[in-house]
């Protein structure tokens, strides 16, 4: 699975690891994202003052952890 199917797909089972990841994200932050990664990548641009490309290697790298854990590899 591609890493944006994974988020959209899984988005009621991210949530929570995703708050955890990102503890400066709301409730109404994560219900703004619904699984969108460009959205996640704008909030979190805003949160956390990073750039883009900072985020984007921060994202996918939570996507691909999580996509290894799917798959039962190891993290």
């Amino acid at each position: 699975m591609d890493n944006d199917t994974i988020l959209q797909g899984q988005w009621d089972q991210l949530k929570g690891q995703i708050r955890q990841q990102w503890g400066k994200l709301t409730d109404d932050d994560v219900e703004r994202i619904h699984g969108e990664r460009q959205e996640l990548v704008g909030i979190l641009k805003e949160r956390y003052g990073r750039t883009e490309k900072e985020i984007e290697a921060e994202v996918a790298d939570f996507l691909d952890s999580v996509n290894s854990k799917l798959q039962g590899e190891p993290a």
